[in-house]
């Protein structure tokens, strides 16, 4: 196929249409194979647009038999039968936004009946009669097993999430609606359920007690997202030629690419998979642009964040066990398992011996779309205001290798942000000064057009930012009321840089005093 006739199938979620039209099509028909033959009841969560909707259909084309759509793709070395199977296909994205559990039920039921197999039964009242009622029907009618897809089962609560009074009248709606999954066992072939967060067994599924979670699991890490080897072989041309746009090398090209949109681990060893909306986009419209996050930030994510008081400043590194994160939804202490759910977090490393797992930030479209997202909410600042009125100069003044000009921007842009409404009212709203710059800090210096990490985990403790430029690594200490000379001793006495030394770029200490009274930065001392 030439490359200027390929088709990208963003935004495309019906397997059959991207065989049939020629779309790009990236095989993980073996993986399908693998999860349909490894339990009946499956349940996996993985974050938004990472190609749960075309993993859902692609699982209906091959229930229903159509052995055509398959051919030539891994999937025909492993099943040689291609029996046809009756399919409940349901699509819960289609209920989302309702308000109260009489709305819920209603829609529920209109989804049903909007299926081309319905036949209503006046018998059947619920939701979940007449779901059960279709499962039987189909067995009747076939004399065969039914395989039942759910898709995004999660979306009719996702709203609910901060009001426990109206969760709890919309969990029971989907209780019910879920019970006909247990009590038709023995005509279910096979059940599949995916959504973002994980809600848990106790309460959504409170019947079945046979549910598989395969979230977490290695074998099935990457079947959702494309790793590297499929990358650089598929899109091994595209690559190329966006290369060429760019004025690089396609291994420059593949760097820049990998960099934005890399870095996804679903399980602790797991090979790192790509955003498949986001590389899709890029390759499509040859540019490096935020995709995921142009596609929305969800108002629920930022609102649990809130309602924890999250610490940011965190997120960069984090050491915890499973049970942090991978935890049902409804109770959550903190937002981090809707963090890590969100793709807003990923696995990074996984301790056997400790039984931990490392978190962080995936990579740099979810750092700065995320820092774009909390910026005015953590600071009232505007993130493009942030972008041109200091970060740019900032940036500039980091590749031209003049700490000294970087530093005098940063203290002139805070000297002159206090006088902003909105930053007044945060900062007035705040529990300490020390905590509310620290906010600032983090999410100012994240959304660099450079690598920028903070609060990085080190041998002797936590540096509060490296800076990664071309020829230089910067490690800088931040201290609120403190000196300048106490923050660049505190990275000689810890070993903040020791890490970076053997990079074979320089590496340069700053210590950074700010005064939290006179609100920006007091003095700065560069070793």
């Amino acid at each position: 196929m030439e490359l200027l006739t390929r088709k990208y199938p963003v935004g495309i979620q019906t397997f059959e249409r991207i065989i049939k039209e020629g779309f790009v099509y990236v095989d993980k028909t073996d993986l399908v194979w693998q999860l349909t033959h490894y339990a009946t009841f499956v349940f996996m969560s993985r974050p938004r647009r990472f190609g749960k909707s075309l993993l859902t259909s692609t699982l209906e084309s091959y229930f229903k038999g159509d052995r055509e759509l398959f051919e030539g793709l891994k999937i025909t070395n492993l099943e040689k039968e291609w029996t046809q199977y009756p399919v409940l296909h349901l699509d819960l994205s289609t209920t989302k936004g309702r308000s109260t559990a009489k709305e819920l039920q209603r829609a529920l039921t209109l989804m049903l009946k909007r299926l081309d197999v319905y036949e209503d039964n006046p018998d059947e009242l619920t939701p979940g009669e007449k779901l059960g009622g279709l499962i039987r029907l189909l067995y009747k009618k076939t004399g065969k097993q039914v395989a039942v897809i759910i898709d995004e089962y999660d979306a009719p609560l996702l709203d609910s999430l901060h009001d426990q009074t109206t969760l709890e009248a919309m969990r029971k709606v989907m209780q019910e609606f879920y019970v006909p999954l247990k009590a038709n066992e023995q005509y279910i072939k096979f059940c599949f359920i995916t959504g973002i967060t994980k809600f848990s067994q106790m309460s959504i599924f409170s019947t079945i007690n046979n549910l598989k979670n395969v979230s977490l699991l290695p074998r099935f890490a990457t079947i959702c997202g494309f790793t590297e080897h499929e990358v650089q072989t598929v899109f091994k041309q595209d690559i190329c030629e966006m290369a060429k746009d760019f004025k690089l090398t396609p291994k420059e090209m593949y760097a820049k690419i990998k960099f934005k949109y890399d870095g996804y681990h679903f399980a602790g060893g797991a090979d790192a998979v790509f955003n498949p909306f986001s590389l899709l986009n890029a390759l499509g419209d040859r540019l490096l642009k935020n995709y995921w996050f142009a596609s929305g930030t969800p108002t629920f994510l930022i609102k649990q964040m809130q309602h924890f008081h999250t610490d940011i400043t965190t997120l960069d590194s984090l050491d915890v066990p499973e049970s942090a994160f991978d935890q049902p939804t409804e109770n959550m202490k903190d937002a981090l398992p809707l963090l890590y759910q969100s793709g807003y977090l990923t696995i990074k490393d996984y301790d056997a011996e400790g039984e931990t797992y490392f978190l962080s930030i995936p990579n740099q479209e979810v750092r700065v779309g995320y820092v774009n997202g909390l910026l005015p909410t953590y600071t009232g600042l505007n993130s493009g205001d942030v972008q041109v009125g200091f970060a740019l100069k900032f940036w500039r003044a980091l590749k031209q290798d003049d700490i000294d000009l970087a530093m005098s921007h940063m203290q002139s842009y805070l000297a002159g942000i206090p006088y902003i409404e909105g930053f007044k009212q945060k900062l007035a709203e705040a529990t300490t000064k020390e905590g509310f710059y620290e906010y600032t800090f983090y999410l100012i210096f994240s959304m660099l057009n450079v690598y920028v990490r903070t609060q990085v985990k080190v041998a002797g403790g936590r540096v509060d930012m490296v800076i990664f430029m071309p020829d230089t690594i910067y490690v800088m200490e931040l201290k609120v009321g403190d000196t300048a000379r106490h923050a660049l001793d505190q990275i000689d006495a810890r070993g903040y840089a020791k890490p970076y030394l053997t990079d074979g770029r320089r590496v340069m200490k700053v210590g950074i005093r700010f005064d939290a009274d006179k609100h920006t930065v007091d003095e700065w001392k560069v070793e």
